[in-house]
């Protein structure tokens, strides 16, 4: 039975001046024909731009189509009477919690909908206690939300959804700012919804692993459907998919390689249980790799591996920080627990945790944002933030300071240190880029942080435009208000309002939630051109277990406040019993390989596809060669 119906549907956004004259009109989507089944599970694909969020909008009567119609348990969304009951059925999680989140307490928040519909006190109750256990946040139900992680937000956002039960949810990229155990859970319990109550579910997002367990993918490109069928048949089509600006499950990625390298797998691989049966099997039947080159002639996986950082200096030490939240209160908790770290001049240190282990309080004692109250902050750039000291003459009243440059290793606390100076050294990009674009054009926004700093009007310019290019954005788009850009330009701009500045250290909070998996790969392309041009030390702050492992020189491991792990990447996930006590996981191909090794297949083990390909290329020429001249 179908429990949504688009029939011709196109949206066309309309800019307007001042005048409410049409200026230009945008086609979103674009004569779209579909149907989604009652009680199914729906993936929409696509690139950043493709329509994804404008059609989630319309499931939910947000927005009505331009052209033609969309129809909800029979309901037409262009009627007025429909419109609230369309609401009811479809349930919406948006890719910013901060959106949806209202009340000034996490189980009030949760309890608005059931409350708002007038159910009964009991059953809304029931309600928020279950959806509460279903995201695991049933130990933060009297917290406001204010005080919770961007990942605890979302998961609350959800939980508001769950507990209005509709027939529907839709869920715009809801676990970007969940950690791999959190992003697991969530998709656990909506999946049980699904399976219990015969709710459908419309999912929107980039993670391909999370498109598997789908019944069906939608793939969107400039508005219009151009793929439509299981996972199976969609992601059997990787080079397609890449034209498309988008990938395959790791794990599928890996597999077709291996097909291209001469491995006989026939299917379509889609999950990592499914590889090492096929790996496996070929072990059984004694497959000898046959191909051109010889063992030797492949790399290593010592050429492959996370790099080991040269020994150099450091251009960031925190020591024994501490910080507390709600502090004298009955809330009291530790966001920081006596904390030491340090990050390497010229490296790419990536921080992972858990939601809520600390990372982005730690990132914000870092650049100024929160001072800090308990340990130190030691700094060391090439030209520190100055001492701004007052004297205690008259001369004092009229203004009059004294201005003390320091060089080499400089304490954050030390008396007369210039935070604001501090904020142009260590920049920092939130993860929501929305909040921290204001400017009416893309390059008066990133003019601004110069012109703060006391640069000509001339010289910010071309600051502006040097950085804008560094990150590819074009002339195009200097004119355009930065919030009609999209999720993956909003945050180019965002990055390019820091670079601006001449930031030495750049620190990046979760960078690529929200980019569609080229954009991802673009991204670090540039962020590698940051390093390399600007010599700029780059924190990385990620849930991406799989972007640490390909793109880190380094590892620090929070955990409740404190720092658990550090080293090389190789190093630091080489802890799997550890790293999955703390509710974190392996990168994906790692832990296939862990799992092949610890099934008998005597092979190195590696983070990435190319490391893995690598391995397996090796152990089927070598070791399964050696067991052809045994028998």
């Amino acid at each position: 039975m179908e429990n949504i119906a688009v029939k011709e549907v196109s949206y066309q956004y309309t800019r307007r001046n001042e005048n409410d004259e049409v200026i230009e009109t945008l086609s979103a989507l674009s004569a779209l024909n579909f149907s989604i089944e009652e009680g199914s599970f729906v993936c929409i694909l696509g690139h950043n731009g493709s329509g994804k969020s404008t059609l989630a909008k319309l499931f939910n009567a947000l927005q009505l189509p331009t052209e033609g119609t969309i129809l909800v348990s029979g309901m037409d969304s262009r009627e007025e009477k429909n419109i609230f009951p369309i609401r009811r059925e479809v349930g919406m999680v948006f890719q910013n919690p901060d959106n949806q989140i209202i009340a000034s307490v996490v189980e009030e928040d949760v309890g608005f909908g059931p409350e708002n519909i007038g159910l009964p006190t009991d059953e809304i109750w029931q309600r928020v206690n279950n959806a509460l256990s279903a995201v695991h946040m049933e130990a933060y139900r009297l917290k406001s939300p204010n005080h919770l992680s961007g990942g605890q937000k979302q998961r609350v956002a959800i939980a508001g959804t769950l507990a209005m039960e509709p027939k529907t949810i839709v869920l715009d990229e809801p676990t970007a700012m969940l950690d791999p155990s959190g992003r697991k859970e969530v998709l656990e319990s909506v999946l049980e919804l699904k399976r219990k109550k015969g709710i459908s579910i419309i999912l929107i997002t980039h993670y391909m692993e999370e498109a598997v367990d789908a019944d069906r993918i939608l793939l969107m490109d400039s508005g219009k459907l151009v793929m439509d069928g299981s996972p199976r048949e969609v992601f059997q089509n990787v080079e397609r998919l890449k034209e498309y600006r988008m990938d395959v499950p790791l794990i599928t990625e890996l597999a077709h390689k291996l097909q291209k390298k001469g491995f006989p797998i026939e299917k379509t691989i889609l999950k990592k249980e499914e590889l090492e049966e096929e790996l496996f099997k070929l072990k059984e039947e004694g497959f000898v790799l046959q191909e051109s080159f010889t063992a030797s002639e492949l790399p290593g996986l010592s050429e492959l591996s996370s790099k080991k950082p040269e020994a150099g200096d450091y251009i960031v030490e925190a020591e024994h920080l501490s910080a507390i939240f709600q502090e004298g209160t009955a809330m009291e908790s530790y966001a920081l627990k006596d904390l030491s770290v340090k990050i390497r001049r010229g490296s790419l240190t990536a921080v992972i945790g858990h939601t809520g282990s600390g990372k982005s309080t730690l990132v914000q004692h870092l650049n100024g944002l929160i001072k800090a109250k308990s340990g130190e902050i030691f700094v060391s750039f090439r030209e520190n933030p100055p001492l701004v000291k007052s004297g205690k003459s008259f001369l004092f009243f009229k203004g009059k300071k004294t201005v003390i440059e320091k060089k080499g290793r400089l304490s954050l606390s030390e008396e007369g240190f210039d935070y604001r100076a501090l904020r142009f050294k260590v920049g920092l990009v939130f993860q929501y880029p929305e909040y921290q674009l204001f400017e009416e054009t893309v390059l008066a926004d990133v003019m601004f942080g110069p012109l703060n700093q006391g640069k000509t009007r001339e010289d910010a310019e071309a600051l502006a435009k040097d950085a804008l290019a560094s990150l590819g954005i074009g002339e195009e788009l200097y004119a355009k208000s930065p919030f009609e850009l999209s999720g993956g330009q909003k945050r180019k701009v965002a990055i390019a309002g820091v670079l601006a500045m001449g930031p030495e250290l750049l620190i990046l909070d979760e960078p690529t939630a929200g980019l569609d998996p080229a954009g991802r790969d673009e991204l670090f392309e540039e962020i590698a051109g940051l390093r390399k041009n600007y010599a700029m030390t780059i924190l990385l702050v990620s849930h991406s277990m799989d972007d640490v492992a390909r793109y880190a020189d380094e590892v620090l491991v929070l955990h409740q406040g404190e720092l658990k792990l550090e080293g090389t990447v190789e190093e630091v996930f080489s802890r799997k019993e550890e790293l999955e006590d703390m509710g974190l996981g392996l990168p994906q191909i790692r832990a296939l390989l862990f799992d092949l090794k610890k099934n008998g297949l005597d092979i190195q083990l590696g983070n990435t596809v190319e490391e893995a390909v690598s391995a397996l290329s090796h152990y089927f020429i070598e070791e399964m060669r050696k067991g052809v001249s045994h028998a």
